[in-house]
């Protein structure tokens, strides 16, 4: 049974507002929400005056590498560095050794979190060019299964699709949602020739071979057979601002069939960054110019953007070594998107309003996750608490990383995560993860 916890005078941030209240944790649920409570049972009180309780957040894109590739991380490393850095619940990538292109494969990873994730979980379905069949026997489990993703664009594995008539079958026939990487792997290619015809190429290289004519016409691509078939659609990273003209703002989140995500990193970072970062820095889609970022923050705002996730990928520090041919595409963020918006929060960016509601409320809604991604009686009791008063700084030493290394090391945060609350345990607390406690696999309203 999960102890019951009560948190005193939290300034709760949820649903658009920010208000001063108690809120009573019992049997892994929020039991109530008050100003002031008075439990009849047993609790353990935590003092959180001055403090701000956040829902915890959801994370649709990450890549915790296990099975087969566990020299660079797995979900017990990574889950726990989530659990420190406030994310709850994770949705984890199918390009994993073997890939998860069919319904055994995908369940092994199911079994593997449910045995050591301190985070709630789900997986994405796989496809390839040859999998389409296996890939909709999805569609029996839609309820259990976050979606399908389709790598449009290659990245890390050999899961690239770009067979049409594959494209064509799993939009045409998924009742589950599509997650896509939207590059165009021509267009790439031709980049990467051309380029490398003509100079030793640098990490700064990388934005003009993954361009913002690949990522367009991809997205384009994936949008038109989308609404041809009334898809439901989620592309994840977007990277240019000439992307964010096939998005809207003109109905609510929950009756889009085309939505999209931006990530921590592609809010943060520029093109600038790689005379200082290099090839840590080096990801699918590509960090592009200045221009690129400042167009995705509006989006944001504006709502034509849904999500804030990470992509989190992580690397050996070996694997993120040049030539540029040999240097690993990805980088570690799992520990630290709330604490990187928090700092955006600060720099007057964003309100802790829209924090909680991009990062929590807008991806329960986008994925239709089941009692979770707010602060209300009868939720799982997912939840982060923070002082905004109190500094915190990356380091070697707090990394929880398998990986060791961040893009983010010597960067300071405007405040600290002091407890994380996963189905009502505190898995996270002044800074030791406890791991004795399993997540649950994430459940669907479809």
């Amino acid at each position: 049974m999960t102890p019951s916890y009560l948190l005193r005078n939290c300034s709760v941030v949820n649903e658009g507002s920010i208000t001063v209240n108690d809120v009573l944790l019992k049997d892994g649920r929020i039991e109530r929400i008050d100003p002031q409570i008075s439990p009849r049972f047993a609790v353990t009180e935590i003092e959180a005056a001055g403090r701000y309780l956040f829902p915890g957040v959801i994370d649709d894109q990450v890549h915790f590498r296990e099975p087969g590739l566990t020299h660079k991380a797995t979900i017990a490393s990574e889950s726990a560095a989530a659990v420190a850095g406030g994310v709850t619940s994770f949705m984890e990538m199918p390009n994993t050794i073997p890939n998860a292109l069919n319904l055994e494969l995908l369940e092994d990873k199911y079994s593997i979190a449910a045995r050591i994730s301190p985070a709630n979980y789900s997986f994405f379905m796989g496809t390839s060019n040859t999998s389409a069949d296996a890939t909709l026997q999805a569609n029996k489990h839609k309820q259990d299964i976050c979606g399908i993703k389709i790598f449009m664009g290659a990245s890390t594995g050999n899961m690239l699709v770009d067979n049409f008539n594959t494209l064509d079958k799993v939009f045409r026939e998924s009742e589950l949602l599509i997650a896509t990487h939207c590059e165009s792997e021509a267009i790439v290619h031709a980049n990467y020739e051309r380029l490398k015809g003509e100079k030793t190429l640098t990490p700064a290289d990388h934005p003009v071979i993954r361009d913002v004519e690949a990522c367009y016409a991809s997205s384009l691509m994936a949008i038109q057979i989308a609404r041809q078939y009334n898809t439901r659609l989620h592309i994840l990273h977007l990277t240019t601002a000439k992307e964010l003209d096939l998005f809207g703002n003109m109905m609510p989140l929950k009756e889009k069939r085309i939505t999209s995500e931006v990530c921590v990193h592609h809010l943060h970072f520029t093109a600038n960054d790689y005379e200082r970062l290099g090839y840590q820095i080096k990801c699918n889609p590509a960090i592009k110019a200045s221009e690129n970022k400042e167009a995705l923050w509006q989006a944001l705002l504006d709502n034509r953007i849904d999500v804030i996730a990470t992509d989190h990928a992580p690397h050996t520090w070996a694997e993120k070594q040049g030539p540029y041919e040999q240097a690993h595409a990805g980088l570690p963020l799992v520990q630290h998107p709330l604490l990187l918006m928090l700092h955006y929060h600060r720099e007057g960016r964003i309100p802790l309003e829209r924090i909680a509601e991009k990062m929590s409320h807008a991806v329960a809604d986008c994925f239709g996750i089941a009692d979770r991604g707010y602060i209300r009686e009868g939720y799982y009791a997912d939840l982060v608490l923070v002082d905004l008063q109190q500094p915190s700084t990356v380091t070697k030493e707090n990394l929880l990383y398998q990986c060791g290394w961040s893009p983010l090391e010597g960067f300071t945060f405007p405040a600290t995560i002091t407890h994380t609350f996963v189905n009502g345990y505190p898995v996270y607390a002044n800074g030791r993860v406890d791991a004795s406690r399993q997540g649950m696999r994430l459940r669907f309203n479809r």
